[in-house]
């Protein structure tokens, strides 16, 4: 029998490519990772997009799911350069009285500021926090049988509620409006069912790790991975792109960090008629449109909160918000959308000295070419006036451009398919190992497998974990 020069050809270095390559490498399994473009990442990228000097997060920037992921935690990127910081608060969402809710890393001093509504805030996320380790191994990953039934039966009575749903037990405009920004990181109507899920999970992971911005800025993540990567005997490629898979060398199996789309493309031929059809029918969410700004000093939020939170949610009421993310899903521009506005210089220096960075982005309908500049800069302006003023420069990438820099975010979804119900867990089909493909020795370990988007790993490391089980 002939000899393969790689057991497995990863295709794809983005955050799920290298864990896949990472955890087959520790099993001694020898994998060759190709990237298409110059430069690996994928959504941990950073560029200076505006100005020299100025270093920006191209898509990713603050990160709860990587330190609570039970794989990236695990591994020893520390030792590859990682370093994470903390700003004093995690999250802060302003209100038009000048005041704002936040996340503090202590659940009773986040409940304490929003008065009445603090016990029913301590009800839905200390829970979760506290049994943050039984959940994360039960609920990030494919579906199977729990191996903690009873905390994920209590997780699951309101994960798989609506946000909208569980928004009612809160009186205050306060604790709503803190309420649906984290669920609004859903990327889907509010009224969807377990889009609750999301929101109590970033604010647990809030809670038991803090939302930290890694120093240096996003790429600090590729690259460390890569460089523990190559440390166990990996090797990465660049400027190949896969359009066919006779263009890769000897192989016994083949791992797409890609979606549906395109890896019907390059491998369709290898799948049945049933199976491509069952991947053609893959559902993506409302895209994005992003800005990065230069700016010549700190944002000048009104309320103080903001000026210590590296994430900052601008979208005033709930019922602003779900209102913005209703039309989005149904492929409509906001005249007032929900905002997610990172302020990384805060605490990482990524600009000269006394100068800042900053990232935003709203959501908007799958494929739009709209550009929602005007509207975003008007919802900041709503919470720190005088912001325009400080703009030197600024980078946009509306949802069509998004998919252009990053095949994989399809009409500018940057979660790889939309996660709703339906969606969960029959990532990209309905398969009791949906990394596997139906095509001989072909799988899937992109962010279109459970747990989905986000930048954790997890779906990499669970597509290797049954390449492993299936193959070697």
């Amino acid at each position: 029998m002939a000899t393969t020069e790689f057991d497995v050809i990863v295709v794809g270095a983005g955050p799920n490519g290298l864990a896949a390559g990472i955890t087959l490498q520790q099993a001694g399994i020898k994998v060759l990772i190709l990237e298409a473009e110059s430069t690996i990442g994928g959504g941990t990228r950073t560029r200076e997009l505006t100005l020299p000097g100025f270093y920006h997060d191209v898509c990713s920037a603050v990160h709860p799911m990587a330190m609570g992921s039970p794989f990236l935690s695990k591994l020893p990127l520390q030792d590859y350069g990682l370093k994470f910081v903390w700003s004093a608060y995690e999250a802060a969402h302003p209100l038009d009285n000048g005041t704002a809710a936040f996340l503090a890393r202590s659940v009773e001093e986040t409940a304490a500021a929003l008065g009445e509504d603090g016990v029913s805030y301590t009800k839905l996320i200390k829970p979760v926090a506290d049994n943050w380790n039984a959940i994360a191994e039960d609920a990030l990953g494919p579906f199977s049988i729990p191996k903690h039934p009873l905390v994920m039966a209590r997780f699951g009575l309101n994960g798989l509620r609506s946000a909208d749903a569980v928004a009612k037990r809160f009186k205050t405009p306060a604790a709503k409006a803190l309420w649906a920004g984290m669920a609004a990181h859903s990327i889907q109507p509010l009224t969807n069912l377990a889009s609750a899920a999301i929101g109590m999970v970033l604010s647990a992971a809030g809670h038991r790790f803090g939302w930290p911005v890694p120093v240096g800025g996003s790429q600090a993540i590729t690259d460390a991975m890569a460089a523990y990567f190559k440390h166990l005997g990996g090797e990465i490629q660049t400027d190949f792109r896969v359009t066919s898979l006779d263009q890769l060398p000897p192989h016994k199996a083949v791992a797409f960090d890609l979606t549906p789309k395109q890896i019907l493309k390059i491998a369709g031929d290898k799948f049945s008629p049933n199976y491509r059809k069952q991947l053609s029918q893959y559902r993506y969410g409302p895209g994005v449109f992003k800005i990065d700004y230069a700016l010549d000093g700190p944002i000048p939020f009104t309320a103080k909160e903001c000026r210590s939170a590296a994430t900052v949610h601008l979208g005033g009421t709930y019922e602003e918000i779900a209102l913005s993310e209703q039309l989005a899903a149904s492929g409509k521009h906001s005249d007032a959308p929900f905002v997610l506005l990172a302020q990384q210089s805060i605490v990482d220096k990524r600009a000269p000295d006394g100068k800042h960075t900053a990232w935003a982005y709203c959501h908007v309908p799958n494929g739009s070419d709209v550009d929602m500049t005007d509207i975003i800069e008007k919802q900041i302006e709503r919470f720190a006036p005088g912001f325009r003023d400080l703009i030197l420069a600024k980078h946009t990438l509306n949802a069509q451009q998004m998919e252009a820099y990053n095949p994989n975010y399809v009409g500018g979804d940057i979660n790889g398919g939309i996660s709703d119900l339906r969606q969960l867990y029959t990532r990209p089909t309905l398969s009791l190992s949906p990394y596997q493909t139906a095509g001989r020795n072909i799988y899937i370990c992109s962010s279109a497998t459970p747990p989905g988007g986000g930048v954790h790993g997890l779906c990499g490391y669970h597509a290797a974990k049954a390449m492993i089980k299936d193959i070697f």
